[in-house]
């Protein structure tokens, strides 16, 4: 249990259609079993649930155990803060919506380009160092879903962060767009722990191709799918704990069955593992290298093959990774053009070897991520 976190973002409901519908007398339960069974890590931020995320921890825990029975991490959203004056109010806001007079762990929540930048300009990392030497904040970091070279900048501009949390499963360890062993190596490189947020991808590897599924299945019948999933993130060593977002009961008894007694995976699962990812990955809608010969000289400087790897990712996992693509497809289209920017020369496609219609996959990338429901 020392590697398997509570996350809080995808909690039961009783109207599924109202997020902030949060079951409090289901989720106390399933807090109790988490609980009984040795688990003590909770990852709640402010947007969860519409607002509601935090103070159904303050009902479901801080209200019925000692203190000494639970950490709590919570995460200040500079996607959501335009002044400094706003920094207290919020932090105040949530010390109150969880009950509590300090936070275990506190993050700044989902850095990127242009929230990095707000959070130095309104002096966000100062903040929270200073709330730190109050007692308000036991360990501070940050939330990460950018490029490893900003994360390389941020480690290296600001060495009093103590954690940093990644988006890491077998799917995006090597993702050309999101590029998570890169973002490890450089967490690990820095001395920095490592959270691991999305291990299941948002409940999309629960659901992967029928012959990756049998192939695991055949290998290790006792185990789940999603198991596969979390035991990936967890048995990397300088991962020091993986969040799951559990929204049942039987989401929680199966995390329990392989994470009370953890063992990370062994070199026959790791084979296996490598098998079934080929084939996840063999059902993509555009058949990208990213070999990244079509960027050069592209007049808009569109990032051809990371929105094509978001594009797939939408395709093979569905809605469960709309949020976490689009939050990548800005972050890219802030220092890059949209794919509604191609003016379709196609300069790209006499460099494409593998001879992709990228100017008509770039319309369709578009029609996906810059149309407003999918900014």
């Amino acid at each position: 249990m020392e590697k398997l976190g509570f996350g809080l973002m995808r909690l039961p409901q009783t109207d599924p259609n109202i997020p902030s519908s949060v079951d409090i007398e289901a989720f106390k339960k399933m807090a109790d079993v988490f609980i009984a069974a040795g688990g003590t890590y909770f990852d709640t931020a402010y947007p969860y649930h519409g607002g509601s995320s935090e103070t159904a921890f303050r009902e479901a825990v801080v209200k019925r155990y000692p203190r000494d029975a639970y950490t709590v991490t919570d995460k200040l959203p500079m996607f959501l803060i335009n002044q400094k004056e706003e920094i207290p109010r919020i932090f105040e806001e949530q010390l109150a919506r969880c009950g509590v007079e300090y936070f275990d762990y506190y993050w700044l929540h989902s850095l990127g380009k242009i929230s990095y930048e707000k959070s130095e300009e309104l002096q966000a990392f100062a903040y929270i160092a200073q709330k730190k030497a109050e007692g308000k904040i036991r360990h501070i970091g940050f939330s990460f879903h950018d490029a490893p070279e900003l994360l390389e900048e941020i480690l290296s501009k600001h060495p009093e962060m103590e954690y940093v949390q990644l988006q890491i499963n077998y799917i995006d360890w090597e993702d050309s767009a999101i590029r998570a062993r890169e973002c490890y190596e450089i967490a690990t490189r820095y001395g920095k722990p490592v959270i691991v947020m999305e291990p299941v991808k948002g409940g999309a590897l629960a659901n992967i191709p029928e012959r990756a599924e049998q192939l695991l299945k055949e290998y290790r019948p006792d185990l789940s799918t999603a198991s596969w999933a979390v035991r990936f993130a967890a048995s990397l060593d300088n991962v020091m704990m993986v969040l799951s977002g559990m929204s049942n009961q039987a989401q929680l008894e199966d995390n329990l069955s392989y994470m009370k007694h953890f063992t990370p995976l062994d070199a026959g699962e790791r084979e296996v593992l490598a098998r079934a990812t080929e084939i996840v990955q063999g059902a993509i809608a555009i058949p990208c290298t990213a070999c990244r010969y079509c960027t050069d000289g592209c007049p808009k400087e569109i990032a051809i093959p990371d929105y094509f790897a978001l594009y797939n990712t939408l395709k093979r996992f569905g809605a469960v990774q709309r949020i976490v693509a689009s939050t990548y497809y800005e972050n890219l289209a802030e220092t890059h053009g949209r794919a509604a920017d191609c003016i379709g020369c196609k300069q790209c496609e006499r460099r494409c070897p593998q001879h992709l219609k990228v100017v008509d996959y770039l319309k369709e990338v578009s029609s996906v991520f810059d149309a407003p429901s999918g900014r």
